[in-house]
C-alpha cells in the first residue's frame, strides 16, 4: 500500500494507527510526526507570511476570485503511484480542495482510491482514525488506537465534577479579525469542565466582536490561532492588548490567558485534540498531574 496524505491531521491519524512505512508523499504542512519528513512534499500555499489582518485578506481576496489558497505538484504525485491519496473537504483555508484531487486521481491510470475526512466533533476524528485503518488494512491497529484514545479522555474526565458548572471559556481561534473557535474544539473544553458558550459542537469557527467576548465575561481565554506557532500566536496576542476591551475581560483581570501553538494542539483533528483535552483539565481542575509534558502553551500576562 502506497499512501499520499494532503493534509496534516490524516498524516497524523494514519502513523497513529501504525501506517508511517505507508506514507509515501505528504503536503507541505505534514510536520508530524518530525519522522516523515523525509517524505517528499507535494503542495505550496500561494498566500504568504505576515499579520493575521493581512493573512485574512489574501484568503478573503482569493475565495472572492474562486481561487485555489493552494498549489498541487500533480506530476510528482503521479510519479510517486498512490494507491491510496487522503485529503479533505472540512475547509478550502486549511489544505487542497477536494475537487482538485479528485481530478488528479481521475487522470491517473491507476485511479487510486479518495479517502476524504470532514470531521466536525470528536467523534468524527475518531471515526476518521478508524476509516484511514480500514482503507489501509490496519483495522486491528486503529481500533488498539482508538480504545488507547478514549481510556486517556476518560482518564482526564474522572477528575471533573459533572455537577458543578465550570468556568465560562473562549477559544480564539483567530486574532485580526476576531474568531471563536467551533468544531471539535467546544467538545474538549467541556469535557475538560468548561463553559463554551460563544460557539457549539459541530459549529464551524465563526467571528465574533469584541462585544461578544466582552457580554460572554470569559473567566479563562485560550488563544491559539489556527496555523500558527506559539511563537506567532504570542506575537498576534500582544496586539490585542492594545484595545480598549483586553483589559476589562475577567480571564485578563485574573491572569488566566494562555497562548497555545494552535497548529499543533487544536486546529488539526488527529491525535493530539486528546493531548490538548488532558492540557485543558489540568489548567481547569487545577491538576498539575495531568498536565501533558513539553504542552507548547504559555501563560499571556
Amino acid at each position: 500500500m502506497r499512501v499520499v496524505s494532503l493534509v496534516p491531521s490524516a498524516t497524523e491519524l494514519l502513523c497513529a494507527a501504525g501506517g508511517e512505512h505507508m506514507l509515501v508523499g505528504r503536503s507541505h504542512e505534514c510536520d508530524w510526526p518530525p519522522s516523515i519528513m523525509d517524505r517528499p512534499s507535494l503542495t505550496r500555499a500561494r498566500t504568504g507570511k505576515g499579520t493575521p489582518s493581512e493573512i485574512e485578506a489574501e484568503v478573503v481576496e482569493a475565495i472572492s476570485q474562486q481561487e485555489s489558497l493552494y498549489e498541487i505538484d500533480a506530476e510528482r504525485i503521479r510519479a510517486l503511484q498512490p494507491d491510496l491519496i487522503l485529503t479533505q473537504d472540512l475547509c478550502d483555508v486549511c489544505s487542497i480542495d477536494l475537487n482538485s484531487v479528485r481530478a488528479l486521481a481521475s487522470s491517473m491510470p491507476d485511479n487510486p482510491e479518495i479517502v476524504s475526512l470532514n470531521p466536525t466533533c470528536i467523534e468524527d476524528v475518531f471515526d476518521d482514525l478508524l476509516r484511514i485503518g480500514s482503507a489501509c488494512g490496519l483495522e486491528s491497529e486503529a481500533r488498539k488506537t482508538l480504545a488507547q484514545m478514549r481510556e486517556r479522555w476518560w482518564h482526564a474526565q474522572d477528575f471533573v465534577n459533572a455537577y458543578v458548572d465550570g468556568p465560562q471559556v473562549a477559544v480564539v481561534e483567530w486574532t485580526d479579525p476576531l474568531y471563536i473557535a467551533g468544531h471539535w474544539t467546544p467538545d474538549l473544553v467541556r469535557a475538560a469542565g468548561g463553559r463554551h458558550d460563544l460557539n457549539q459542537s459541530g459549529a464551524v469557527s465563526r467571528r465574533i466582536t469584541p462585544e461578544d467576548l466582552l457580554e460572554l465575561m470569559p473567566e479563562k481565554l485560550v488563544i491559539c490561532p489556527c496555523g500558527r506557532t506559539l511563537e506567532e500566536a504570542t506575537i498576534d496576542a500582544q496586539a490585542l492588548v492594545e484595545t480598549s476591551w483586553w483589559s476589562l475581560l475577567p480571564a485578563v483581570q485574573d491572569s488566566q490567558v494562555m497562548v497555545v501553538d494552535g497548529n499543533a494542539m487544536f486546529s488539526r483533528p488527529g491525535p493530539r485534540l486528546i493531548t490538548a483535552m488532558e492540557w485543558l483539565t489540568s489548567w481547569f481542575q487545577q491538576r498539575p498531574e495531568l498536565h501533558p509534558p513539553d504542552f507548547p502553551a504559555a501563560s499571556f500576562a
